[in-house]
C-alpha cells in the first residue's frame, strides 16, 4: 500500500470533517487527555469519516480502542512501545507507524517491523516541548539509508516551503500540524499542501 505524501495531524474529528472533502488521503487523529468514552466516540467518528472519503486513518496511541473499532493503522511513540501488545495489534491486521528521534529509538522501532518510521522534529516545533532539538535534513538523509524501503515521515516545523527539501533529503511523506491548524484559513492551507505534494 502506498501512503499519500501529505500527512496532516488533527486533534478531533471535526477537523477531519472539514479537511477530508478537500482531498486529504492520509490523516492522523492525535487526541490527548480525554475520557475513554470520548476517545472511543471520536475515533469511531474519524474512522467513519475516513471510510466515507476513502482516506487512511492513523490512530495515535490508543491501540486497544483501534483494535476494538476495527481501525487499520496506529501510530506509536516510544513510550507507547513500552506497553503496546504488538502481536495482538498484528493479529488484528493493523499497520504500525513509529516515532523515532535517535539511533536507539530507530533500532527499537525497526524491531517491530513498522509500516512507516517517523523522524522529528526536522525543524523547531511549537507543538510540544521535546528534549530533542531540530534533527535537520542531514539526519533525515541518514535515516533514509537506515530504513531501507520502509516509508519515512518527516515531521516537526513543517511548512509548504520546506516540504521540497524534506522530500529531497529522503522523506516519502511530510506531516504537518500547526502550519494548518494555526492558519487563518486552514482549508486553503490544506489545498496548498495537497497541490505542493502531489
Amino acid at each position: 500500500m502506498t501512503l499519500d505524501r501529505f500527512y496532516p495531524i488533527f486533534d478531533e474529528p471535526g477537523w477531519l470533517a472539514r479537511m477530508l472533502p478537500l482531498g486529504v488521503r492520509l490523516v492522523q487523529l492525535r487526541i490527548k487527555d480525554k475520557p475513554e468514552n470520548e476517545l472511543r466516540s471520536s475515533i469511531a467518528q474519524a474512522r467513519d469519516l475516513c471510510r466515507k472519503h476513502g482516506a487512511v486513518l492513523v490512530v495515535n496511541d490508543y491501540w486497544k480502542i483501534a483494535i476494538e473499532l476495527g481501525c487499520d493503522w496506529i501510530h506509536l511513540g516510544q513510550e507507547d512501545l513500552d506497553t503496546a501488545d504488538i502481536p495482538a495489534i498484528r493479529r488484528a491486521g493493523i499497520r504500525i507507524g513509529v516515532s523515532t528521534h535517535d539511533h536507539a529509538e530507530l533500532e527499537r522501532g525497526l524491531s517491530v517491523a513498522p509500516d512507516y518510521i517517523a523522524l522529528g522534529p526536522i525543524y523547531p516545533t511549537i507543538l510540544k516541548k521535546m528534549k530533542w532539538h531540530e534533527q535537520g535534513l542531514d539526519k533525515l538523509g541518514e535515516w533514509r539509508g537506515l530504513t531501507g524501503k520502509i516509508p519515512l515521515v518527516g515531521i516537526g516545523g513543517m511548512t509548504i516551503s520546506r516540504a521540497a527539501g524534506v522530500f529531497a533529503a529522503g522523506a516519502d511523506i511530510v506531516s504537518a500540524v500547526t502550519d494548518i491548524t494555526l492558519d487563518k484559513d486552514p482549508e486553503e492551507k490544506v489545498r496548498q499542501w495537497i497541490a505542493a505534494t502531489r
